[in-house]
């Protein structure tokens, strides 16, 4: 990608530019210089019990104050236990008391970083018989309690309504709009089990009909900036360029409906 590329902001994980004598620092650089960023984390471990990482949180308050950059997110999950990291981001009991631990390390992460973050709601491929609350209101929640923006994925509220069962429209409804600063849109990829299809959040393919379905259904309510996540079996920039165009094409339909009503 060069300065030309016809985009209107990247999103980058976090954690891959922590050190500042990294090849990818060096990089980050030159990227900084042409195109605004946002910082997209999955290490913080929001919902353990452990201590928050204070190295970690160290390490994200320095690279935000050398970029600035327009957002920075972390996911509704955790990853960490008695001081071991798992290599995934995990699901929490939606519960009273995991609500109030949960928005407590919000808190704390946005008083150390001093600023606002988004949460992003995650993908599951089980849920728990202890959960009392709805995730999209649990997550409603966690905002009304800390502040907090929403990073809404729709690629994960889809992949969670054909492995959980859930209403994704129902899910949409009960997200506060005004919450709402981001949107994900991604790929996923089937897998037989032997109790049947599952689908993996993999974001190696393009976005699927039905995620486009939902986006341009809640383009009708909410402007936040949408982004084309490919993490694995990268393409070639065409590829994402074209599903870039098709997003903002959506958006442009939407749009011009309205003014024809």
């Amino acid at each position: 990608m060069d300065a030309q590329t016809a985009v209107d902001w990247l999103e980058l994980h976090s954690e891959n530019f922590f050190d500042p004598q990294s090849p990818q620092r060096f990089q980050l650089n030159s990227i900084a210089e042409h195109y605004p960023l946002s910082f997209h984390g999955v290490g913080l471990s929001l919902g353990s019990s452990d201590p928050l990482n204070t190295r970690h949180l160290q390490a994200l308050k320095d690279l935000i104050e050398e970029y600035n950059p327009s957002l920075v997110s972390e996911h509704l999950s955790w990853s960490s236990n008695k001081g071991r990291y798992f290599n995934d981001l995990l699901p929490i009991p939606y519960t009273v008391e995991s609500l109030a631990h949960f928005s407590d390390r919000v808190d704390q992460v946005q008083n150390y970083l001093g600023r606002q973050i988004l949460i992003e709601n995650p993908t599951a491929y089980l849920s728990f018989d202890s959960s009392t609350i709805h995730e999209s209101e649990f997550l409603g929640k966690v905002h009304e309690r800390t502040g907090c923006g929403l990073l809404l994925d729709l690629n994960n509220i889809y992949v969670n309504s054909i492995n959980l069962g859930l209403d994704a429209s129902e899910y949409l409804t009960n997200i506060p709009v005004e919450a709402v600063q981001e949107i994900h849109l991604a790929g996923f990829t089937r897998k037989q089990l032997d109790t049947g299809e599952i689908l993996i959040d993999t974001h190696g393919s393009r976005v699927s009909e039905p995620v486009w379905q939902l986006f341009k259904e809640y383009r009708q309510i909410c402007r936040a900036p949408a982004l084309i996540e490919w993490d694995t079996d990268i393409p070639e920039l065409d590829v994402l360029l074209e599903e870039a165009q098709r997003a903002e094409n959506e958006q442009s339909e939407v749009l011009s409906r309205r003014v024809v009503a």
